[in-house]
């Protein structure tokens, strides 16, 4: 319905030791999903966004994330890496499996409002390769990561595990899940809370363009079973902004129905009526302690990774804790 938008320029996820941002290409999604092989395309993101914190002043960030975490207080020294100290010249502890295995499902929503896309891709490719960069992260991590993909239903489920062949088999069945008709989050987060008895880490990724009255029960399914939840809500540029000029025919991509419409008209009921939904997403999470957050599929996936993994390293580490910056004036996919 619209023409393609300008090629992503932005630049950095570094920052210099004088504390002015480093300069770096990253990764532009519409060449990105070019690449045929969506595990490939991970495997892309992942070793571009720590090529990109190596390059950094902060080193042993990924190290920390990954294999160790900095020496506390009452920590036994026998299991202090002197050889990572003798490089870094910081203490760390050798993390043990019991602590590195965490228990990760993918919820991915493929209803029919995901396959809209104002570039030569849709929100529903970029949902999958989202989620298929986090697999492949998270598998590196040694992590357990397990898929749901739905619709109006959950279609296909993956548990989560960590062993040889399971990520090809979570990636092929991101690359073959297909796209459904009606966004109905109802009864999948509701069968979906039935079958994870284990607790961990979920992470919702959608457009979340459904009625807002159930969106609050059915997250507290998940929450109140002790499971953290993340919400990533992905959106079309075009849907955000609304900057459609010319009268024409639109159609709602969920019931198939064709509606003529005077942009000028209606952009500003439009516009009014997203933030309410938009403001009335982000109350429900905040009051269940569900983080938000909001990516375009303009934006570059190493952004969304960075994002992320800063994220968990704040929820790991407490309010006081170092913060990695990205570049002044770049979106981000933290609250808003």
């Amino acid at each position: 319905m619209a023409s393609s938008p300008t090629p992503s320029t932005d630049k950095p996820v570094e920052q210099a030791a004088s504390g002015q941002p480093a300069r770096r290409s990253l990764i532009d999604p519409t060449s990105l999903m070019r690449i045929k092989s969506l595990l490939l395309r991970a495997k892309v993101v992942v070793e571009g966004f720590f090529s990109g914190l190596h390059r950094s002043p902060f080193h042993g960030f990924s190290v920390e994330f990954s294999e160790y975490r900095e020496y506390s207080p009452g920590d036994d020294p026998r299991y202090l890496d002197w050889h990572l100290y003798a490089r870094s010249d910081r203490y760390h502890i050798k993390r043990f499996e019991d602590e590195t295995n965490l228990r990760v499902h993918l919820l991915v929503d493929l209803s029919q409002s995901m396959s809209y896309g104002s570039a030569t891709y849709s929100k529903a490719e970029y949902a999958r390769t989202i989620a298929a960069t986090l697999a492949y992260f998270l598998y590196r991590q040694r992590d357990a990561v397990g898929l749901f993909t739905f619709t109006e239903q959950v279609d296909q489920y993956l548990p989560a595990r960590y062993r040889t062949g399971h990520l090809q088999r979570l990636i092929a069945g991101l690359e073959t899940a297909t796209s459904g008709t009606g966004t109905d989050l109802d009864n999948p987060l509701e069968h979906v809370a039935s079958v994870l008895h284990k607790r961990g880490l979920v992470i919702l990724v959608s457009d979340l363009l459904t009625p807002i009255e159930l969106l609050s029960s059915r997250l507290s399914y998940l929450t109140s079973r002790g499971h953290e939840v993340v919400v990533m809500r992905i959106l079309d540029p075009e849907e955000v902004n609304f900057t459609f000029q010319s009268p024409a025919m639109f159609e709602d991509v969920e019931t198939s129905r064709d509606l003529y419409v005077d942009p000028q008209g209606v952009r500003e009921k439009y516009l009014q009526r997203f933030e309410e939904h938009e403001t009335q997403v982000k109350n429900i999470c905040a009051e269940l302690g569900i983080e938000f957050c909001r990516f375009t599929t303009d934006q570059s996936l190493e952004l969304t990774l960075f994002d992320f993994v800063n994220s968990r390293l704040q929820r790991g580490k407490g309010a006081g804790s170092r913060r990695v910056s990205r570049n002044p004036g770049q979106a981000s996919g933290s609250p808003r």
